[in-house]
């Protein structure tokens, strides 16, 4: 009889308990909070600084020491800013035969991230003016601040800022070496194409890590320049469409209509073609393209003594710039 009242007792309180849970009001639910995308703000001042610097060492030619000494700074300023660098020196040979020593420089943010994107350009010099107005100057150096140094130096101030502000995937910044070291106009056929980009060629074949991938790449290339027009390059348009179309989208919700034009540009051989041919990463080329030059298609001052720090404009770096960053934050 203790042993049943007990029993009663015990589920009389249980039923209880279980009453009163079950009037007891459901808990709200958590509310998310949704993650908010900084944009950090591109600096044009100081990506002029990281160009000029460079242009102070000289003609970046490679076997040269300004050539030497350019590749020890920009080493030195990325890691600065990455979490890994790695200098991948190695040795190729020129269209007439001259061994060069040539090094590819790569800054990783994030590395552990499957997820990635790829920003590059070359740090090179072109060892010819051979574009230039006054024939007596066709063999000599350029300082190219155009024509490879905007490009490092827009990516330098990326790195800042990649420090600064983590973006949600992972980065590799790649300074490309021996981009500009093709054979002068006046000796120049059509078997000479890959002549050019052969830093990218090393590297698309020897990346800097096995197996190598990323969801795209974006090559700058020539981005300083004023009033500087950038159509859709034509291998950008063939093996990157969707890329090129994000691209200039969001370059167009900056405002930036006037610069990014989706106009079809030529088919250039640049660094970007190498990466797609061979690494088989969609990759485009932001570089300027401009059919109403008096120097081929290119920008006025294209393989000339006059593309120095005189044809950089602070505007155009910010155009770029802010474009690339709203692409990388707004990645997810």
């Amino acid at each position: 009889m203790k042993n049943i009242l007990s029993s009663l007792v015990v589920i009389l309180i249980l039923s209880t308990f279980a009453c009163k849970q079950k009037d007891k009001p459901a808990p709200p639910p958590v509310k998310k909070e949704e993650v908010k995308i900084v944009i950090p703000n591109f600096n044009s001042d100081s990506a002029y600084h990281f160009i000029e610097q460079q242009v102070v060492f000289g003609p970046r030619v490679p076997n040269t020491d300004a050539h030497r000494q350019c590749a020890d700074y920009l080493k030195e300023k990325m890691e600065l800013f990455a979490d890994e660098v790695t200098f991948q020196s190695t040795k190729v040979r020129a269209f007439d035969g001259t061994v060069l020593n040539i090094k590819n420089i790569i800054a990783s943010f994030q590395p552990e991230k499957k997820a990635r994107i790829l920003l590059a350009a070359h740090w090179d010099s072109r060892p010819f003016a051979d574009h230039d107005p006054d024939n007596s100057l066709h063999r000599t150096p350029i300082d190219g601040a155009n024509d490879g140094a905007s490009g490092v130096g827009i990516l330098i101030e990326v790195a800042r800022l990649l420090k600064e502000t983590p973006s949600q995937v992972g980065i590799d910044i790649i300074f490309f070496d021996g981009e500009d070291y093709g054979p002068p106009q006046d000796a120049q056929n059509a078997r000479d194409n890959d002549a050019w980009g052969l830093g990218s060629q090393y590297w698309a074949k020897n990346p800097h890590k096995s197996g190598y991938s990323a969801r795209f790449g974006i090559v700058l290339d020539m981005v300083g320049a004023a009033n500087a027009r950038f159509p859709i390059e034509g291998y950008s348009k063939y093996y990157a469409p969707d890329i090129a179309r994000k691209v200039w989208n969001k370059a167009h919700q900056l405002g930036y209509n006037d610069y990014f034009l989706f106009d079809d540009g030529g088919f250039i051989n640049d660094d970007h073609l190498y990466v797609n041919k061979i690494r088989r990463i969609p990759t485009i080329d932001i570089i300027h393209l401009d059919i109403a030059s008096s120097n081929g298609s290119f920008f006025e001052h294209w393989h000339t003594i006059s593309d120095n720090m005189d044809v950089i404009d602070k505007f155009t770096l910010e155009v770029v710039g802010k474009t690339v960053i709203k692409v990388v934050y707004e990645e997810p």
